[in-house]
């Protein structure tokens, strides 16, 4: 690897972002879930959604929302209600059980943002933050797209 890469911003947020998603796999995969269903869990806290909503909020593919509510739907975790006057609208909605774990997501969430952050103070925590939704913008802006977070997942399993 050239010293370019190895000394490229894109080349640390890369890292920093593949040994957060390391850590959060390991915290989730404690509470049966793969990277990537925590966000449909936690987007569907709020309120029951279509699957077309759920795959716009999260910023990915219909086929990625299929597959994961799929395999949140066999660990009990959603349920799927026809809707609509055609029974076609599908509303996509938390068990009890998917409520418990949406909820035990948040403690998940926090510890790993505390190891994440741990050696910036808090001007440097919002200076990053800030920094990071300018860097968002601009690769969105550009055409960039977010990546289907449940491709990863299959090919891991």
């Amino acid at each position: 690897m050239t010293k370019t890469i190895e000394k490229s911003v894109g080349r640390a947020l890369l890292l920093a972002a593949r040994l957060h998603r390391g850590r959060m796999g390991e915290r989730l995969n404690a509470l049966g879930l793969f990277p990537g269903q925590e966000q449909a869990l936690k987007a569907l806290q709020a309120a029951p959604m279509t699957m077309g909503e759920l795959a716009t909020l999260l910023r990915v593919k219909p086929p990625t929302v299929s597959k994961t509510i799929g395999r949140l739907s066999l660990q009990g975790l959603v349920s799927r209600e026809g809707g609509g006057k055609d029974g076609r609208l599908v509303q996509v909605a938390l068990t009890e059980h998917g409520q418990k774990t949406a909820t035990a997501l948040d403690a998940v969430w926090i510890q790993v943002e505390e190891e994440l952050l741990e050696k910036l103070d808090s001007k440097e925590r919002k200076q990053l933050r800030k920094l990071l939704r300018k860097v968002a913008k601009g690769l969105s802006q550009a055409g960039a797209e977010l990546d289907d977070p449940e491709d990863e997942v299959e090919d891991a399993a």
